[in-house]
């Protein structure tokens, strides 16, 4: 019975990560649909504001419009390529196999400086104190008065 339970909430986590995938994923575009949105009324305001009622007359760049439309042009189609293309390569399973290989290196790294410590704290326990070189080099235990 317990296996059924533990079956169960190990699917549930899953569905509940796709589900939480597929919202990202819903969002992501939605966004992108309203910067597509924003960026045909943007352009339209920008061509009607130019010719009709001449702002941007000064400027020294003639047909600045132009310009600021292939702009935001190339920050839409940036926008477009994170969404539908990078997303596909690097997603929650790109994610998570980086977030491993770190786990792993750092893991790696500090069973090194165990190591290393242990390594040290057993040169220290070895090494000779000054009584201990006294006792080598006067091997007798009596007080020297008692000589």
């Amino acid at each position: 019975m317990a296996s059924k339970t533990n079956k169960s909430a190990r699917i549930d986590a899953e569905q509940r990560e796709q589900y939480e995938y597929a919202r990202r994923r819903i969002k992501q575009k939605k966004r992108l649909m309203q910067h597509f949105i924003i960026f045909l009324a943007g352009s339209v305001l920008i061509i009607i504001l130019n010719p009709v009622l001449g702002v941007g007359e000064d400027f020294l760049i003639t047909d600045w419009y132009l310009w600021a439309i292939l702009i935001w042009a190339f920050i839409f189609i940036i926008h477009v390529f994170n969404v539908f293309i990078m997303n596909k390569f690097m997603d929650k399973e790109w994610e998570n196999r980086q977030l491993e290989k770190l786990k792993a290196k750092q893991e790696q790294r500090i069973s090194e400086l165990e190591t290393k410590v242990n390594k040290e704290q057993q040169a220290e326990v070895q090494l000779p104190t000054d009584d201990d070189i006294k006792k080598k080099e006067n091997p007798n235990l009596l007080p020297p008065d008692v000589e």
